[in-house]
């Protein structure tokens, strides 16, 4: 029997043999450095001319990996073999399906340190945010496949008498998996593997910039027994591969994260009935964010400087759950902002791979032009009080940045700018502040400092946000314990790591016969 779930611990850095562990594996995976990756259709490996070159975002001249792109023909050669593996799939008990998840998880538990060192390099993660990473990847495999355990068991109907009755939840078909950069462990492998655990077959097709994450992940699938078919590799253009696929009659259903333009893309598309297609798709899209973190007057400041600072700029800010707008009451902004400048000042920036960094750097050179293009917007909206530009570096490095007596209505207070950019709101009284925080499009995380349980309790029901915190950061949702996901343009609240999730990948069916 299956012991309880329980969440991975982190890994603790302060002890040496730690630290001296991560170091090696970074040195591990620097010797891999450059390899070529190929397409995984149908368990064939397919090679092609051109290639998605992953780099260092830390060291813009390392290479990665070299990852072959695939076109639309091959996108169809993918779909066609998910569509036959699932016929076989299917069939496949839920006990077995979840003991390929737990022995991936296994697997890669031993592997920890070189998975999160493959953070490092590919997506610039400083050792804690990687480490968590892989942790999260493991919960999520560990998690879902209790979870499907659960639903496969005889589940409670109303029993009559003169008849059997049994709820049986059922896989879709074929998915389509489009996960993101900024988690391209633990989100690729929490939409894969509920996908593949709930009966589905997957077609995935990973974010370019962390393309070959993802094809290492592959080879822990394979060496957990999952049969060739069922998780086919086809990194590719989103333009091209993604929308291909999303269109594609055969497709069951798309599992998302990334940004609203591109969710409500994906949305539109599927919304679309194609020729022959038998069903209406379903879209699990997991979207954007622009998160607010609430200070009451009566708050622990000191507690509410650290948390915005965590929140904004953990990860260079580069999380939809990420604070971007710290609304503070007018009797104790100044101070607040005086502490939260002062400890924003005291952040290192540089390479992820150096131990004790507190930010590397953003993504790619589109996401570093993007949000200086946003903090030159910001420096005429509000008054910059650290940071604003360029950080030290051969890579995609920004000064962890903040703006003060930002209008609630400004641009860099609106639009997600996925980036170490924070705005600072001053509000009058709580109701102002609860006006303030609700008034983006989007409702995906947030967070209350208060001592005030009256506020907090307003905060309860009035706070429109999928994910809600008191008196902790706005991040860092565990497996299990924080259900992740949001309202408005955030998504469709899809509840990643919850009791709800997989019911998302399945669909219910009642079998009633009378004796």
């Amino acid at each position: 029997m299956v012991v309880d779930f329980r969440n991975e611990p982190f890994t603790d850095f302060s002890k040496e043999e730690n630290r001296r562990a991560f170091e090696e594996a970074l040195e591990t995976v620097r010797a891999q450095l450059g390899r070529e990756y190929d397409l995984i259709i149908g368990g064939e490996r397919i090679r092609t001319e051109e290639k998605i070159r992953s780099i260092n975002p830390s060291n813009v001249d390392e290479t990665i990996g070299y990852v072959s792109k695939a076109n639309q023909e091959l996108a169809e050669k993918a779909m066609q073999a998910a569509a036959k593996k699932f016929e076989e799939w299917k069939a496949v008990s839920p006990e077995a399906r979840a003991r390929i998840l737990f022995r991936a998880a296994a697997i890669l538990r031993r592997r920890k340190h070189e998975f999160s060192a493959w953070m490092v390099h590919e997506a610039g993660k400083n050792w804690p945010e990687a480490d968590a990473d892989t942790a999260e990847a493991i919960d999520f495999m560990e998690f879902y496949g209790r979870e499907m355990i659960r639903l496969s068991e005889r589940q409670p109907l109303t029993r009559i008498p003169g008849e059997d009755n049994e709820l049986y939840y059922i896989p879709l078909g074929v998915g389509v998996v489009i996960p993101p950069w900024n988690f391209p462990l633990a989100i690729m492998v929490g939409m894969t593997t509920a996908s593949l655990v709930a009966g589905n077959t997957v077609v995935l097709k990973p974010a370019s910039n962390t393309a070959v994450i993802a094809a290492k992940f592959m080879e822990i699938l394979q060496d957990a027994g999952l049969p060739d078919g069922v998780v086919n590799y086809v990194p590719g253009p989103g333009g091209e591969v993604g929308e291909y696929l999303v269109k594609h009659p055969l497709t069951r259903f798309v599992a998302f994260t990334g940004s609203r333009d591109v969710g409500l893309r994906i949305n539109e598309l599927a919304a679309q009935t194609a020729p022959g297609q038998k069903w209406i798709k379903r879209v699990i899209a997991e979207m954007g964010g622009k998160d607010s973190i609430i200070v009451d007057k009566d708050a622990d400041l000191d507690l509410a400087a650290q948390t915005i600072v965590t929140s904004a700029f953990g990860f260079s800010g580069q999380k939809c759950s990420a604070c971007s707008r710290a609304i503070v009451l007018e009797d104790v902004y100044d101070e607040v902002l005086n502490k939260v400048v002062e400890k924003t000042k005291q952040l290192k920036v540089a390479e992820a791979k150096s131990f004790g960094v507190d930010m590397g750097p953003v993504i790619d050179e589109n996401a570093y032009r993007k949000i200086l293009e946003y903090i030159e917007i910001g420096k005429k909206e509000g008054r910059l009080m650290t940071g604003g530009g360029k950080a030290e570096g051969n890579g995609y490095f920004i000064q962890p940045t903040i703006f003060a007596d930002v209008s609630p209505d400004a641009r860099i207070a609106q639009e997600e700018i996925f980036g170490p950019v924070l705005a600072f709101i001053k509000a009058k009284d709580f109701d102002d502040a609860l006006r303030i925080a609700n008034n983006t499009e989007y409702g995906l995380t947030g967070s209350v400092i208060s001592r005030n349980r009256a506020n907090l309790e307003k905060a309860r029901t009035e706070f429109h946000v999928g994910n809600l915190y008191f008196n902790r950061k706005c991040t860092g949702a565990l497996v299990g314990v924080h259900p992740f996901g949001g309202f408005n343009m955030s998504g469709t609240d899809s509840k990643a790591g919850g009791y709800d999730y997989l019911l998302l990948f399945t669909q219910a069916k009642l079998v009633s016969e009378v004796f």
